[in-house]
């Protein structure tokens, strides 16, 4: 059973593509109220490593044991322009699937109330309306956090989220993160950006697929 100190361990994570390995026992702890970036160069497996952390990759080696809900936000999201969503839909699907612990499934009204709070933390409570694909991609990063805060997840795992922004959007999605990791949650991000990476609580480093110190 995974310690209440923390959100997420992954313990001796491989995996490969086919020959070509892409991690080699990699050991991760998250914890609780604390953020936590991951870096290294390109193809050292940070992508890879978030995937098989929440559940969308499974690893060919290793175990992953998870506390609570994860969300994972991944870079250039679009929506097919023959599926036009505003961004309250787009959070409003961070409420599919899910109930109250303990109870029935969440009604109408709480779910509302959800999206709304989920917009508001974010910042785009005034873009509630308006096209997911007319976003900015910083934008688009904080509505897929939103959809993550309206589904109560505990556990945020988030790939480059600075990548291809401003500084002035790299460091209100830095501010975010930090905000949620005060609520209590875990926040675990692939970073190239130096200055997210001076910010966190925590760096993990990886290169050639293995964590280094």
């Amino acid at each position: 059973m995974i310690s209440s100190d923390y959100a997420l361990r992954g313990r001796d994570l491989s995996f490969s593509f086919g020959d070509l390995p892409v991690l080699t026992n990699v050991n991760v702890d998250l914890q609780w109220g604390a953020v936590t970036a991951i870096a290294g160069p390109n193809g050292a497996g940070k992508s890879t490593l978030m995937e098989i952390l929440a559940g969308v990759r499974q690893p060919l080696m290793g175990t992953v044991e998870r506390a609570d809900e994860v969300a994972l936000v991944v870079q250039r999201v679009t929506t097919p322009d023959s599926l036009p969503l505003t961004v309250r839909e787009v959070v409003t699907m961070g409420t599919w699937g899910v109930s109250p612990r303990g109870s029935g499934k969440i009604d109408a009204k709480e779910r509302k109330a959800r999206v709304a709070e989920a917009l508001d933390r974010v910042r785009l409570a005034d873009f509630a309306a308006v096209s997911f694909n007319s976003l900015s991609g910083g934008q688009r990063q904080r509505a897929l956090l939103a959809q993550g805060i309206a589904r109560r997840a505990r556990i945020f795992l988030l790939d480059e989220p600075a990548a291809g922004l401003d500084a002035q959007s790299r460091e209100r999605t830095r501010t975010m993160l930090a905000e949620e990791a005060c609520r209590g949650a875990a926040v675990a991000c692939v970073s190239h950006d130096e200055e997210s990476i001076a910010a966190a609580d925590f760096v993990m480093r990886l290169a050639d697929g293995r964590r280094i110190s």
